[in-house]
């Protein structure tokens, strides 16, 4: 992991700012939950390596999110995260004030310098309000990701957008043209942004507010209303006061709330979603805006195993450079592409041995599914028909299978989830070998995506925005067998890169979706992974050839350097 790095270029040349709630950088940097949190990582990884000059804003999160511990039964508790940031960042010395509730809240900045392929690297700031000079409540405003109620998240929003503004404009970053906001969480840096360029403070007038326009950009990624952040407009006076006139604050509510994602479509000259689909979805949630989109992607190196990292290097010198020249895994000889796969299947399973006890056997057919534990995800579709799923595995090949995912701490539904997946296991204690990790995390989801047969998503339609962890099992060549939304859409050659659960319609099904991955099990995937190796390394390698070249966020910083960033 990189540590702090005084060798950075030029503060004036940092031409754009990226915010994001969370950011997923490293494991033992738990200021993450999951997807969100990792794309922004890969996002910055990517920029680091392509040099493009950004600097990036988040949140630090003392207490992080939560550790997972699960029971014998599945029951899930949540732990405190304990960790340091004085071990892995660098504690700036200037800090700044934001107005929160009528007091003067101080934040201060900690830097982690994430270092390119060729020596560049991407300031991210940490904002941290656990300060002596703030009161015990304003201490813990930076204490837990997605933690309290709706007057602690408008709290830590107002930080991340407001205090982001201030901050990296204290530290010298004044030369940024555009804005960045991956997802709506710190749009109320546009408020910021509408303060600084008012001639005073009771004029906005319209040219201010387009110049506003023209340097924000804005991603959105959730495909369901319920996801997005709104706060009661009484509320908003209270915590967030009068950064703006209120009349003009009163202007951008909807329906008397402040719709932080409305306040970013409102005021972002470019708009995108994170899947063509996803593009389409909200095109229709919020009819009016032009919506483009950008499908997402992983960072290449950080999720390839170290054995195919080390077949990479061999056959497609330059690939870490190069994502797109991943295209050439159709030329590695497949019994090198399997001798990979069985060395990353290993890894696995000893993590799993050494964390569980179970022993999983390398020469059975595995699948892996670890996805945040939530209805729509629905986690259990595989276990739809115990009855049948044993008789494919006692009649056309064995079978073992690996979960992983946490719920979120208010999520009951999803802790339910949990807990049947476990009663499922139960059930098919010696006839189907199961295991469910506890806390999955960054570290955890390297072995997974590399050490499993074939990657299971199985969301409801079309609810899945993206979807990212398919994307990092086709660096490592494992096939994936999915609902068709979200980035599978595009990445879906039936029987070459993967298979596909049920049609494009948006039903839902679940007694047709379980049907067919059934029968997509038994009359399709287990028969050619057991009896013919060839064709099954044939396919892992268009995964490759096909998706990993494209999914990756090499491609994706492209298109917003192009579309969105200097246009």
């Amino acid at each position: 992991m990189e540590r702090f790095n005084s060798k950075t270029t030029r503060k004036d040349r940092r031409t754009i700012a990226y915010f994001s709630m969370e950011i997923g950088i490293d494991e033992k940097i738990p200021t993450y939950s999951g997807g969100l949190g990792i794309l922004a990582g890969d996002t910055i990884k990517s920029c680091a390596d392509l040099n493009v000059p950004v600097v990036a804003i988040t949140l630090l999160y003392r207490k992080g999110y939560f550790q997972q511990k699960l029971d014998a039964q599945g029951n899930q508790t949540e732990q405190g995260v304990e960790w340091k940031p004085e071990q892995f960042l660098k504690r700036l010395d200037k800090t700044i004030t934001v107005n929160i509730e009528g007091r003067q809240v101080h934040v201060a900045a900690w830097q982690y310098d994430v270092k390119g392929a060729d020596d560049y690297s991407v300031p991210l700031i940490y904002l941290d309000t656990d300060l002596e000079e703030n009161n015990e409540t304003d201490r813990r405003i930076t204490h837990h990701l997605y933690g309290g109620d709706q007057r602690y998240r408008l709290q830590q929003e107002i930080v991340l957008g407001i205090g982001g503004i201030r901050t990296i404009e204290n530290l010298g970053y004044r030369n940024i043209k555009k804005y960045h906001m991956n997802e709506g969480h710190s749009s109320l840096l546009v408020l910021e942004l509408l303060r600084k360029n008012s001639i005073n403070s009771e004029m906005l007038n319209l040219k201010n507010k387009n110049c506003i326009r023209e340097r924000c950009v804005f991603t959105t990624h959730t495909p369901v209303p319920a996801g997005h952040d709104q706060y009661d407009f009484n509320l908003v006076k209270e915590v967030v006061g009068d950064i703006i006139p209120f009349n003009e604050l009163e202007t951008k509510c909807h329906n008397g709330k402040l719709n932080m994602t409305y306040l970013a479509l409102d005021n972002s000259q470019y708009i995108n979603g994170v899947a063509k689909k996803h593009g389409e979805v909200s095109r229709d949630m919020f009819p009016g805006y032009l919506i483009d989109s950008i499908t997402n992607g992983v960072h290449s190196v950080t999720w390839t195993s170290k054995h195919f990292s080390k077949l990479y290097d061999r056959y497609i010198p330059g690939w870490k450079n190069d994502s797109f020249t991943l295209r050439y895994a159709l030329n590695i000889p497949g019994d090198e592409i399997w001798d990979a796969h069985i060395k990353a299947k290993k890894d696995l399973f000893d993590y799993i041995k050494k964390t569980t006890g179970t022993d999983m056997k390398p020469e059975v057919f595995t699948i892996g599914f670890a996805r945040r534990s939530t209805a729509y995800k629905r986690a259990d579709l595989l276990f739809s028909s115990i009855e049948r799923l044993k008789k494919i595995a006692k009649d056309v090949g064995e079978i073992q299978i690996i979960y992983g995912g946490k719920a979120h701490p208010n999520d009951g539904t999803g802790k339910d989830l949990i807990r049947n997946i476990f009663k499922d296991m139960e059930d098919l204690k010696g006839k189907i070998r199961c295991v469910y990790l506890e806390n999955y995390d960054i570290e955890i989801a390297k072995k997974m995506v590399s050490g499993v047969d074939i990657w299971l998503n199985t969301p409801l339609r079309p609810l899945e925005a993206s979807g990212t962890s398919g994307m990092k099992a086709c660096h490592n060549g494992i096939p994936n067998l999915s609902i068709p939304d979200g980035w599978w859409l595009e990445g879906h050659l039936e029987d070459i890169t993967g298979w596909s659960i049920g049609d494009k319609n948006p039903d839902n099904s679940r007694c047709d979706d379980a049907k067919d991955l059934y029968d997509k099990l038994e009359h399709q995937i287990l028969p050619k992974y057991y009896k013919d190796r060839k064709a099954w390394t044939n396919i892992m390698k268009h995964s490759i050839a096909f998706n990993a070249s494209f999914f990756n966020t090499h491609r994706m910083i492209h298109q917003y350097v192009l579309n969105a960033y200097f246009r």
